[in-house]
């Protein structure tokens, strides 16, 4: 016979009213209590508040107790679900802990919102409590559980992790989620590799030069960096794209990208025009340079520098055309005969070499031959009396406006236009100095900068006009004369209208499945169900 709410009310103040010491000798009263998940809705919400609330008066009655309040956590009223949920933080003490941890972490399947919010709400109490067991639980079911369970016990580590107050993050419970962060990312989706290095990143212990290279290490296992890249393999490529993303901001003077920077340079620069993208709108040539870009800067010492500068030279060569031959009938080069200038991708390139050429400062002077020298500084040339006609024609378009007017988006394309093709600017004059000049330092078009823009408004001063005197004479007029020979008609370059949107979080998902690392994990058992 189901128990009635008057019973479950009579037991209750049996149990309220007994002293502290005496309550043991109730347990029919707590066990009438424990009945009530059998009865009507009414019934089973006093249950669901009742029955924790002298749970630990009753430890030979504690599996029961916690059985019967799963129940209520199962059950087909959400609010009666809610409440249950909300109490289960009163049965979290001792050994426990994990399994309360265990349970709610199973609950955050559920795809009711308000639901959902108390299983967070409720894990966050018992995280506070003691963090290392509720850990021990959520990575249970991560390492364990279904997919979708697995799925946002991640994501609710990536997101409540630095939210925990200092007190509770230990440097044992820090080194116990670095552990078993370790044995997770032993079989890991894209996704799920980007929100473990979420995780690890916000621990006080990864901080330290040390930590971070710790990190570096994880990624550089992750990034298969010691196999050839299979440039034909979308998922491959992503694999790539992803670790690369998450090892640039570990990067630094003492944490560094050598291993990163060598494996584009073996084998992503000569494959650079077949790589297949992972994402069908991302260009890949240019989301690959540029991040060879950010990481050059970080870059130590490399075994094989001047093989290194050698294939970013190839590729300056393959975007940056010589000046065009053929003239029409007035002696004027004829508008198909105009080359395209690749400012996105010439910027990145030239930022690499630049930075690479540190290290073998005389590369251009003793490693390649006069003939190929020449060729290289005609190419320059050209692109920089290109480079001065479109930064004059920016400068004119973008003067006078500041505030909403700079942020349309013709504007903002403009604005990056402009900051493309003065680093480039730079960088070429380093180049013409004799010997080459590598001191000049540029901030990557796509990286935030703190001041406005208003440098970008500014009136070109004549250091501003190009790589040799010659060029500033040719250039000085607000338009390039008739007579000035007409080697580029802006804006035939290509410069990426998303290249301020650069990020490092992963775009799109890695597919296939391999033993070990990225890709779909392998079929796991389903997991125990609390």
């Amino acid at each position: 016979m189901a128990v009635t709410i008057e019973e479950l009310y009579r037991n209750y103040g049996i149990l309220a009213d007994a002293k502290p010491e005496d309550l043991s000798q109730h347990k029919d009263a707590y066990q009438v209590i424990l009945d009530g998940v059998k009865g009507g809705p009414k019934e089973k919400r006093l249950a669901a508040q009742f029955i924790p609330k002298f749970f630990s008066s009753f430890p030979e009655l504690a599996d029961a107790a916690i059985n019967a309040q799963l129940d209520l956590c199962e059950d087909e009223d959400v609010s009666i679900r809610r409440q249950a949920i909300k109490e289960l933080p009163r049965f979290a003490a001792g050994e426990n802990i994990v399994r309360v941890a265990d349970i709610l972490t199973q609950l955050l399947q559920t795809d009711d919102s308000a639901e959902f919010n108390q299983v967070n709400t409720a894990l966050v109490s018992i995280f506070k409590m003691d963090a290392k067991a509720t850990l021990g639980g959520l990575f249970s079911q991560i390492l364990q559980g279904e997919d979708i369970v697995r799925e946002r016990a991640i994501k609710f580590l990536s997101i409540k992790l630095k939210t925990m107050p200092e007190d509770a993050m230990t440097k044992e419970v820090e080194d116990y989620i670095f552990t078993e962060t370790k044995k997770v990312l032993e079989d890991v989706t894209g996704e799920e590799f980007v929100l473990l290095m979420r995780i690890l990143m916000v621990l006080k212990g990864l901080q330290t030069v040390s930590g971070r290279q710790q990190l570096v290490e994880l990624v550089v296992e992750q990034a298969f960096l010691e196999q050839a890249l299979n440039p034909a393999d979308p998922d491959t490529v992503d694999r790539l794209l992803q670790c690369t993303r998450q090892a640039l901001p570990l990067f630094s003077k003492n944490v560094h990208s050598t291993r990163f920077v060598t494996y584009f340079c073996d084998h992503v620069l000569p494959n650079l025009s077949s790589l297949t993208s992972p994402v069908a709108e991302l260009d890949i040539q240019l989301e690959v340079l540029k991040l060879l870009a950010e990481m050059s800067p970080f870059c130590g010492d490399m075994e094989k520098v001047e093989a290194n500068l050698a294939m970013l030279f190839e590729k300056l060569l393959e975007f940056m055309p010589l000046p065009p031959e053929a003239e029409g009938e007035n002696g004027e080069n004829t508008l198909s005969d105009e080359p395209k200038l690749q400012f996105s991708y010439v910027e990145c390139l030239l930022f690499s070499f630049h930075q690479l050429g540190k290290k073998l400062p005389d590369f251009l002077i003793d490693k390649i031959n006069a003939e190929r020298l020449k060729d290289f500084k005609i190419r320059l040339q050209y692109f920089a009396r290109g480079l001065q006609v479109y930064i004059r024609q920016l400068r004119v378009a973008l003067q006078g406006k500041t505030g909403d007017a700079l942020k349309t988006e013709e504007n903002k394309i403009k604005v990056v236009a402009l900051k493309i093709t003065n680093n480039i600017n730079v960088l070429i004059k380093d180049l013409f100095h004799n010997p080459p000049s590598y001191k000049s330092t540029v901030t990557l078009s796509w990286k935030p900068v703190q001041k406005a823009e208003a440098v970008a408004l500014k009136r070109p001063s004549g250091e501003d006009m190009g790589a040799g005197s010659t060029m500033k004479k040719q250039l000085s007029p607000p338009l390039p004369r008739r007579d000035a020979r007409q080697i580029y008609n802006p804006p035939s370059g290509k410069y990426s209208a998303t290249i301020g949107n650069f990020s490092n979080e992963q775009r799109g998902g890695f597919r296939g499945g391999r033993g070990r690392g990225f890709g779909g994990r392998g079929g796991r058992s389903r997991g125990r169900i609390y």
